[in-house]
């Protein structure tokens, strides 16, 4: 118990503005209008492509025995391209929905 509450202390900083954007990210999505919220929400997965980069950073740098890091940066590797292709899946749709219709 001692362990935790030392690290909960040292890290006091952090697990404050890991709070704070929680409660910002809370608002500032509560503040969108539902038009826009599918919209934004698929930018944002096609942003989240930097995971797919730090995945393949990790499993570069990873031993080659370390089949725990190889497997997870492969994982993340793949749910990150599932989540770009997502994004760019659901912003295609809604900018057909205002196209013209000939």
């Amino acid at each position: 118990m001692a362990t935790i509450l030392t690290w909960i202390s040292d890290q006091q900083q952090m697990i404050y503005i890991v709070i704070l954007m929680i409660f910002l990210g809370i608002e500032v999505i509560g503040r969108v209008p539902s038009v826009l919220h599918t919209p934004l929400m698929s930018g944002a997965n096609a942003i989240h492509g930097v995971v797919i980069i730090g995945a393949i950073i990790v499993m570069g740098k990873a031993e080659s025995d370390n089949y725990l890091a190889l497997a997870l940066g492969f994982l993340a590797v793949i749910v990150g391209a599932l989540n770009v292709v997502g994004g760019f899946v659901v912003t295609d749709r809604m900018l057909e929905m205002f196209r013209k219709k000939r």
